[in-house]
């Protein structure tokens, strides 16, 4: 959820969950309804094992969920869902999935807050807020270990380096933390943007590092780079959603962050009606950057969208598609298992997409294969109903916090859902439009377009706020056939511009400056 939006959240459901800790209940015919609840819930492919409330997870009042995340003891196999509550963060035995079992909660260190954000690195939770002097708390995880009746918890270290942070992500190979959005603390300079922190000892963690160079960063995701651009193999590389107030357009940045005291930015990627660049996450291969915006349903009465970025090449990375998913909820944070995105909108719940859409031809570049809605109450946008998911348990179970409705534990049901197969025919990737030239240009520039086959498509140039500036060509071309675009730039303002070719097979993007 954007900074300054919670006022927007004013409808609360709390108690409305169902008043059942856990039994079974599988998705048929389109709906769950959990034993011993008043409640039913749409559903696909995905069955209900288990639900607390806040209030069972020690909220009280009228205290919403935000983050969660999920820890598995190396010793002993136990899966634990750690769930953010505006109070705190509170621990949940998951490990038998229809008997959740509530531990006891870790205080916020300051006063409520709307945000919090969780993350677990060697057997240490770290958590972040944007109360103003909360800092990073680390928590010892084993500490869960034996527990029989709820505890009260003290956390086992602060970092001081911030005083509030919107988000922390952790690169678990390299022991670093990037902390966004933040403001205050002992350490100055990192503005709003990635603020490093090494944690490989983890209840001693130190200032590592700042990169303020594009702005706001609102959430991250960082690797040590594996992927196809050989450039970068074994760096330390960051994938900003930067999606600030004030700034002048919304974009996702790729950073490289190998040396802490020198980050450089490798590139920016612009999309389309941009309204708030809000979160994402790399497939498993790092082809492809999945993406959320989390604005554009109430700023441009859009549908829910889900964007694909083409990273294969960092320092080229661009839009590639976005997929509508038909409703109209405002979409927040995912993370892609294997080929499966898991992703929470708020009001339609968890909905799991298909990545092998995006190679496969489809008129789509993604597909919906699985769902749970969490939140019956309405489907329109805002932020109400689910705040975030964590998918990641050997187990294959689905833990979700629901902003009134807590914690939903949920089995998906993909192992019957096939594999996509890439029709021969819409396989050939003939390169089509060709990069503008001149390009920079403060005049007119030209494009060629060349397909493959015959079809009908479509040239338009976005500016850098994803408005529509230009349509270079409507229309049906013939195969073969090479066609000149001219974009006259002349007298418009300087700056970045996208130009986006959209066929029956094919969309593919250009950059003018």
């Amino acid at each position: 959820m954007p900074r300054l939006a919670a006022s927007l959240a004013v409808l609360l459901f709390i108690g409305l969950a169902p008043e059942v800790h856990g039994q079974r209940a599988a998705c048929q015919d389109g709906r769950v309804t959990p034993a011993g609840s008043s409640l039913s819930y749409a559903c696909s492919n995905v069955d209900f094992l288990g639900h607390l409330s806040l209030n069972e997870m020690g909220g009280g009042g009228n205290v919403e969920g935000n983050d969660i995340w999920g820890w598995t003891d190396p010793d002993t196999g136990k899966e634990y869902a750690l769930v953010g509550l505006e109070n705190g963060t509170s621990f949940v035995d998951v490990s038998d999935p229809t008997s959740p079992v509530y531990l006891g909660r870790l205080p916020t260190r300051t006063f409520n807050i709307t945000w919090r954000d969780i993350k677990v690195y060697e057997d240490h939770a770290f958590i972040v807020s944007e109360a103003e002097g909360h800092g990073m708390q680390v928590f010892d995880l084993t500490q869960l270990r034996g527990v029989t009746a709820p505890v009260t918890f003290s956390a086992a270290a602060i970092y001081d380096g911030f005083g509030s942070s919107h988000n922390v992500a952790i690169n678990e190979a390299s022991g670093f933390a990037y902390a966004v959005g933040s403001a205050g603390g002992t350490q100055t300079g990192c503005s709003t943007g990635l603020h490093m922190v090494n944690i490989q000892t983890p209840t001693a963690p130190t200032f590592a590092g700042c990169f303020d160079g594009d702005g706001y960063t609102h959430d991250v995701q960082c690797v040590t780079y594996d992927g196809p651009d050989t450039d970068y193999t074994g760096r330390e590389i960051c994938f900003a959603s930067n999606g600030g107030f004030g700034d002048d357009f919304d974009r996702y940045a790729v950073v490289d962050v190998t040396d802490k005291s020198n980050p450089t930015l490798i590139t920016q990627m612009l999309y389309p009606t941009a309204g708030y660049a809000h979160q994402g996450w790399l497939t498993e291969d790092s082809r492809y950057f999945i993406a959320n915006d989390e604005l554009d349903e109430t700023a441009f009465g859009d549908r829910t969208r889900t964007l694909v970025f083409d990273v294969s090449d960092l320092d080229d990375a661009e839009f590639l598609d976005a997929y509508d998913h038909g409703t109209r909820a405002s979409d927040h944070n995912m993370y892609i298992r294997e080929r499966f995105v898991y992703a929470s909108n708020y009001t339609s719940g968890l909905r799991i997409l298909d990545t092998q859409e995006i190679e496969s031809g489809s008129d789509d570049v993604l597909s919906t294969v699985a769902f749970f809605d969490t939140f019956p109450f309405s489907e329109e946008a805002g932020f109400q109903g689910t705040w975030s998911n964590y998918p990641f348990f050997e187990s294959g179970i689905v833990i979700v916090n629901d902003i009134s409705g807590g914690l939903f534990i949920l089995d998906p049901q993909l192992d019957d859902i096939p594999p996509v197969s890439t029709e021969e025919e819409t396989v050939a990737a003939a390169s089509r439009l060709q990069a503008a030239f001149p390009n920079p240009t403060s005049g007119r520039t030209t494009l060629t377009l060349t397909l493959d086959q015959a079809q009908e498509v479509s040239v338009v140039v976005y500016d850098a706020l994803g408005r529509r500036v230009a349509t270079l060509f409507e229309g049906a071309l013939g195969a073969e056939a090479a066609r000149s675009l001219v974009f006259d730039g002349s007298g418009r303002p300087a700056g970045l511009y996208v130009v986006r070719a959209v066929g029956e097979t094919f969309s593919e993007t250009q950059r003018i400056v």
